[in-house]
């Protein structure tokens, strides 16, 4: 089919790419004239294992194009999905001045029959507005049908969860456009669950904020482990094992981050007051998780006392493996708040420092290799669990540190590897290893 994806960001560039591996001819539009010549010359503009070289090989193919241009890539568009950003308002809301726009440029822009299919995470109703704008605004006597088709991408892995998702969502109030969109997405193989398109945009919210919960249900146990003497990577472990729990989304940390966790349970906060039904469990959900970004700084001062004239090395400043996307990442907070507490901050991250340097503070120091960082630092914060930074063995630790002394947020060390090094080593909802003053 004719395909045109308004927007390349995460979602966006990753869906038309996809689409266009799987066959469709797809022309992917943004405003951004530098973005677009970049993706012509086979330079994605994020950063996602294995997009790029599918986004080369399909472009190269001739069943990928860019263009910056609405009436180029709706000129024979069988099916336009709307894939723009959708960012929190101060108070919690969604922003859809950019879904709004786009539902306007289509309407002027189309040139024969069209489904459109949101993509975008939105408020519930949304669509029902989207299809509202096109049909006040369109240019020429044509029939469009507005579908919600919610992603459920994961950064750092959206290109296989792409072609290996649990299912499919398309809401749709016409059995026709519905069959188009399951005909387009056929390819895929993947299960396709039909639904009215109010319940497919509440599908996504309620998805995410279910995640979130568990996330920080699991934080909350761990921080009870610890002053019980238990071992909740046990714990999480034994709840696992039930088939009705299920053992993702269970490991202990420093909070969820990222563009979709804090923005979609903020803004189904927001959506259930609107019908004023006030959603107790997602604000002590949002509640934990605010706190646990914070626990890392905490548990610092608790053993030092005071964190003036310590040097703190970061390893990991995304918010997540795999991705440079800096959004909610715990790094922000923990740089901010130790650099109030007179600390010095010295920061590494494989592939997120360019955007890090955008957020974090200014008088933060940043290094080549976490070797380099740590060799810097007094106390080291493991923040993000990259492969690269849980390769790093303890002995290095002690060989790199005068007095090794590790926070780890990601519990990515076992505690009996812990126990034969002469180090300090504290983590999330697991005892403390105190062995800097044995001898070996």
């Amino acid at each position: 089919m004719q395909i045109a994806v308004v927007g390349t960001g995460y979602v966006g560039l990753v869906t038309g790419v996809c689409l266009s591996d799987i066959g469709h001819n797809v022309t992917c539009v943004d405003i951004d004239e530098s973005k677009v010549e970049r993706m012509k010359q086979g330079i994605s503009p994020i950063f996602e294992p294995g997009l790029e070289e599918l986004m080369v090989k399909n472009y190269e193919a001739g069943r990928l194009n860019f263009t910056t241009k609405h009436a180029e890539a709706f000129n024979d568009a069988q099916v336009v999905y709307i894939a723009v950003g959708t960012p929190q308002r101060e108070d919690g809301t969604a922003d859809l001045r950019f879904i709004e726009q786009v539902a306007k440029d289509i309407a002027q822009n189309l040139q024969n029959d069209a489904v459109v299919v949101t993509k975008s995470t939105v408020p519930v109703g949304t669509n029902e507005r989207v299809k509202s704008i096109i049909l006040e605004y369109l240019a020429k006597d044509v029939n469009v049908e507005v579908v919600s088709n919610p992603e459920f991408l994961r950064e750092g892995s959206a290109v296989s969860d792409t072609f290996n998702g649990d299912r499919i969502v398309i809401g749709a109030d016409s059995e026709q456009a519905a069959a188009i969109i399951e005909e387009v997405n056929k390819p895929f193989g993947i299960p396709i669950y039909k639904t009215d398109i109010r319940s497919a945009e509440m599908i996504k919210y309620a998805s995410n904020a279910f995640l979130a919960t568990k996330i920080s249900f699991i934080n909350e146990i761990s921080n009870l482990c610890e002053k019980l003497g238990a071992n909740v990577s046990d714990v999480a472990r034994g709840m696992g094992m039930d088939d009705r729990i299920g053992n993702k989304f269970l490991q202990a940390g420093i909070g969820y981050g990222g563009s979709c966790f804090p923005k979609d349970t903020n803004a189904l906060v927001q959506i259930a007051s609107f019908v004023e039904h006030e959603f107790n469990l997602l604000k002590s959900v949002i509640q934990v998780n605010n706190e646990q970004q914070r626990l890392l700084l905490k548990k610092a001062k608790e053993r030092f006392g005071s964190l003036e004239g310590k040097t703190i090395a970061l390893l990991g400043l995304a918010f997540k493996p795999n991705t440079d996307d800096m959004r909610e990442a715990a790094s922000i907070t923990l740089a901010h708040e130790l650099v109030q507490e007179g600390a010095k901050v010295v920061g590494y991250d494989p592939i997120a420092m360019d955007n890090a340097k955008k957020l974090l503070p200014d008088e933060t120091i940043y290094t080549n290799s976490a070797e380099e960082a740590v060799k810097m630092a007094d106390v080291v914060f493991i923040v993000t669990e990259w492969e690269e930074i849980k390769s790093i063995k303890f002995d290095d630790y002690v060989n790199w540190l005068e007095t090794p002394v590790i926070f780890d947020g990601r519990n990515c060390y076992a505690l009996e590897e812990a126990e034969k090094h002469k180090l300090e080593y504290h983590s999330i909802g697991r005892k403390s290893i105190k062995n800097l003053s044995r001898k070996y």
